[in-house]
């Protein structure tokens, strides 16, 4: 009899613990994970940035008088949209032909992001991946004398972000855009120059470019001009962008020119030979119309979000283009063009430049020069606005008056960067941190913290710390909103009669995530 009530009484436990366990498994708490994107506070921004538009207007004329322009024409991209355009002088001087925002100019290396944002699509698709070995795909290569002899093979990323080891090659590269893939490997076959080993230093190379241009070719069997133009510039309505000049309808091509000698002098355009892949470094010619229509692709790229995912290539992937790769450089004397010094670092992305300042802010951007052109354009993600602005002048410069604009906006407007708000789980845990506060009540028994919080914060000194602070701060008048830096942290301001209070934590990786980090500070009153 005993041994039968044994066997009922432990049975009995079984079954209970079956059902504790499914009944944990059927309320299992699942967080709401929705991903909060950040967006513009200030519903009046675009009526704010129209201000600026005289002023930009009087910037980039003095500009182009200042610089000897013939002609100059620039843009302005707003949340996804070219919502300025202005121009100024000729296209051609002789036949006094006005530059328009239609107007056709060669933008040089601005071609180059076209060529990562090619080879990206082609990664994609799964034709290559960016560490591969160069020479998979051009079988020359192989046979390069390397300067060291533990130095890596080139690889694909190495040639996007300028770590190839080639030397800086301008204006050498310039005069390359009529070679063929014939000329260019033959130019292989007689062994390159390397300035470094492969992977350790950023130094410009236009070769690197048309390295790539080949490896577009080889991959997609097509040349690497009809893989861009099929698959980048049509979807993107870029129907007249093209590479070859004498394509451009006359009236429509700017001509270029060099100053010299105080008087304009007319420089030879350069083709784009049909089997050759240097054009791939810089003989792109656009519009300000139509080149507005990428930059609103690059920035409708930002910030992650949950829409529709259709463009000619995915929002990831131009995100990916905009990350800095290889670090070049570290100013901490800056300055901006009116005159406050604020240090910036730069970086070299996959075909673009990326810059952040001191108060900051991020850039990319990308400069082009050839003989007889020079551009830029730059944008700013954060912020939702970007410029860019072609003139027919050898080797304009831009990028300092491209800053200028930006600022101009960003002053004029008052412009603020996108705010991300709070995630769900974020205002969750600091209501609940809130109800605990400052006495920790209950706070171990709770379930709001992750497993290493008190062993990381004894309780006894959580409370000393709080109750010293409130003390201060006297009468709580309000709890301000949550200020987030991700889904899973951020910060919020306690206001007291005599003080504030700033509460910063951050929530664990787990599901549902836990209180895993929290500091509490005193503010002052401003």
């Amino acid at each position: 009899m005993r041994k039968y009530l044994l066997i009922i009484i432990i049975g009995a436990i079984a079954v209970s613990c079956n059902q504790q366990n499914n009944s944990t498994a059927e309320t299992k708490i699942v967080y709401d994970s929705a991903y909060k994107t950040a967006d513009f506070a200030d519903p009046d921004r675009m009526e704010k940035i129209k201000r600026a538009f005289p002023v930009i207007d009087s910037i980039y004329k003095k500009h182009a008088l200042d610089n000897h322009f013939p002609g100059i024409a620039f843009g302005v991209v707003v949340d996804g949209k070219l919502v300025y355009t202005g121009n100024y002088g000729y296209t051609d001087i002789d036949k006094k032909i006005a530059v328009s925002s239609s107007s056709l100019f060669r933008i040089a290396s601005m071609s180059k992001s076209f060529t990562t944002m090619a080879i990206l699509k082609l990664r994609d698709e799964g034709k290559l991946n960016l560490d591969d070995p160069a020479y998979l795909y051009i079988p020359e290569l192989k046979n390069l004398k390397y300067p060291t002899a533990d130095a890596p093979a080139i690889t694909i990323r190495h040639l996007m972000t300028h770590g190839a080891g080639f030397p800086e090659d301008n204006p050498w590269g310039d005069r390359q855009l009529a070679d063929t893939d014939k000329e260019l490997m033959e130019f292989i076959g007689r062994k390159i120059t390397f300035s470094n080993p492969p992977g350790i230093a950023f130094e410009y190379s236009n070769l690197g470019f048309a390295l790539q241009g080949k490896i577009i070719t080889k991959v997609s069997g097509m040349r690497y001009q009809d893989y861009i133009k099929k698959n980048i510039l049509e979807p993107l309505a870029m129907k007249f962008t093209t590479y070859e000049y004498a394509d451009v309808a006359p009236d429509k091509l700017a001509h270029g020119y060099r100053w010299l000698n105080e008087k304009w002098n007319e420089e030879i355009l350069l083709h784009d030979t049909p089997d050759g892949s240097w054009g791939a470094m810089g003989s792109m010619i656009s519009s300000i119309e139509e080149f507005g229509n990428y930059m609103a692709f690059h920035l409708a790229a930002w910030p992650p979000n949950n829409a529709k995912d259709d463009g000619p290539v995915k929002r990831s992937s131009v995100r990916e283009m905009h990350h800095p790769w290889r670090w070049n450089g570290f100013n901490p004397n800056f300055k901006f063009p009116d005159g406050r010094t604020c240090a910036v670092t730069s970086a070299y992305c996959y075909g673009l430049g990326w810059m952040s300042d001191c108060e900051g802010k991020t850039y990319i951007a990308h400069s082009g020069g050839l003989p007889g052109f020079g551009s830029q354009w730059r944008i700013m993600p954060d912020y939702g606005i970007g410029v860019v602005a072609f003139a027919n002048r050898t080797y304009s410069p831009f990028g300092t008056v491209n800053l200028q604009v930006l600022d101009t906006i960003i002053k004029i407007a008052g412009l603020q960067p996108r705010q991300l708000p709070p995630s769900k789980i974020l205002e969750q845990r600091k209501n609940e941190l809130v109800k605990i506060l400052p006495n920790w009540n209950n706070a171990e028994q709770s379930g709001l913290f992750a497993e290493n919080f008190f062993p990381d914060n004894p309780i006894d000194s959580l409370k000393k710390e709080a109750k010293e602070l409130f003390a201060k701060a006297g009468s709580i008048i309000s709890v301000k909103e949550m200020k987030a830096q991700n889904q899973l942290r951020g910060s919020f301001i306690i206001e007291g009669e005599k003080i504030n209070m700033e509460v910063y934590f951050t929530l664990s990786p787990e599901n549902p995530p836990l209180i895993q980090e929290y500091h509490i500070k005193e503010l002052k009153k401003e």
